[in-house]
């Protein structure tokens, strides 16, 4: 599956402002500077659906994309404020953190959150604090390795196997995840086909709903 159609639609200040949640969502976030907006304009083979930034905490709302994929698929695919060391008060911090959280545990469309995680680091606390407690609301979500290309691979595959092992401690099942360079469109192809099988497990959900 391709995407031959992605633009931006509206950004909420909160759950409640978003769009109807009349199709699959895909949310992605990550600590700041983890090289967001550059995997989403990856997957969408455009250079700006997302604004990309060398500030830190450019995203503040959630921000939601309509999708049509080579499948003739309509999804949305959603931008959300990263987490991690922006400039920002704490006041602020804490509305983003209530926002993201309502956002993630109450959206019913949400099929797959992706939280990207820079492979350039060894295992970063906020980024396993975040994801065990993904395990806690027991929210649907993928690892997304992120800027494969700017270390060597086996530099890559060090810090993401040590990511994963640091993971496993605390999970007796990982959960799915993909490396992927922006400049090199690396793992592109595997978190788009995620998304359709994931797109078609929805289908199938809500026609036995009816």
């Amino acid at each position: 599956m391709e995407i031959i159609h992605a633009s931006y639609l509206i950004s909420s200040p909160s759950v409640d402002k978003c769009p109807l949640p009349d199709r699959p969502e895909y949310a992605f976030i990550g600590r700041s500077n983890v090289g967001k907006s550059s995997l989403i304009n990856m997957l969408c083979n455009k250079k700006e659906v997302a604004k990309v930034s060398s500030s830190p905490g450019k995203t503040q709302m959630i921000n939601h994309f309509t999708v049509t994929g080579s499948d003739k698929k309509e999804w949305y695919l959603v931008d959300l404020p990263g987490y991690g060391f922006a400039k920002v008060s704490q006041s602020q911090r804490k509305n983003w953190q209530k926002m993201i959280k309502e956002y993630i545990q109450k959206r019913e469309n949400l099929v797959n959150l992706f939280s990207l995680i820079d492979s350039r680091h060894e295992p970063q606390k906020a980024d396993l604090d975040f994801i065990n407690q993904l395990g806690e609301w027991q929210i649907p979500f993928a690892i997304v390795f992120t800027k494969a290309d700017k270390s060597t691979q086996k530099e890559t595959a060090r810090n993401v196997d040590k990511f994963l092992e640091q993971l496993g401690e605390s999970w007796e099942d990982l959960p799915p995840y993909f490396v992927t360079s922006a400049v090199k469109h690396l793992g592109k192809k595997g978190i788009l086909k995620y998304v359709a099988e994931q797109n078609a497990e929805y289908e199938q959900y809500k026609k036995g709903k009816v």
